[in-house]
């Protein structure tokens, strides 16, 4: 990791909820977690906007949102986020068969009409064009009505600022998906820069 955690004793006594729950959902607290809470107000931003994200209520399931962050964490580079995404999607009920396939999710036919669209929608999004192609918005507007459409944008937008985050910082991924990571990876593409 490019920027060491605190130890633990070292973070606001607001933050021990927060990371008493990781340890309880996770078995340790996550580098990613004490990484953003090294800027308490920026934490509690992230957290309570990622909280309002995946809430029982969204018009998105849970099983879609984490086909969303798998793609994007993918897209990104973000290895810690497709390994903690990737184990959520199957505790979620999706098949390791489809986990697996999320890279490669067009040539695959373990993906419905609604997951291609809203793949479609989340990889546009996230390979930041000047605008989203009308087909591909029109694709995603068919299975949901302008409030869906606007959480779904947000999950987006919300996964990659945080596989950004995480993968800019080289947080390393912790096991959570016992997939094969090189399966669940695409092929790197080029920066820019290079």
């Amino acid at each position: 990791m490019r920027i060491a955690p605190k130890p633990l004793s070292a973070y606001s006594w607001l933050l021990r909820p927060f990371f008493w729950n990781q340890k309880r959902k996770y078995g340790d607290v996550l580098e990613a977690g004490l990484l953003w809470a090294r800027s308490p107000k920026l934490f509690f931003g992230v957290a309570t906007l990622y909280g309002m994200i995946d809430r029982s209520g969204s018009p998105v399931d849970p099983a879609l949102r984490s086909l969303v962050t798998v793609r994007v964490s993918q897209i990104n580079g973000c290895r810690f986020c497709v390994d903690i995404n990737s184990a959520t999607l199957m505790r979620r009920g999706v098949s390791e068969e489809k986990a697996m396939a999320v890279a490669r999710w067009r040539s695959s036919d373990l993906f419905d009409e609604r997951e291609r669209a809203v793949l479609a929608y989340a990889e546009a999004m996230t390979e930041a064009p000047q605008s989203i192609p009308d087909e591909v918005y029109r694709g995603v507007c068919r299975h949901f009505d302008e409030d869906g459409l606007v959480e779904l944008t947000g999950l987006i937008a919300f996964q990659n600022m945080s596989a950004k985050f995480n993968s800019a910082l080289g947080v390393p991924p912790r096991g959570f998906c016992q997939i094969d990571e090189a399966t669940m990876m695409p092929e790197s593409r080029p920066h820019p820069a290079e």
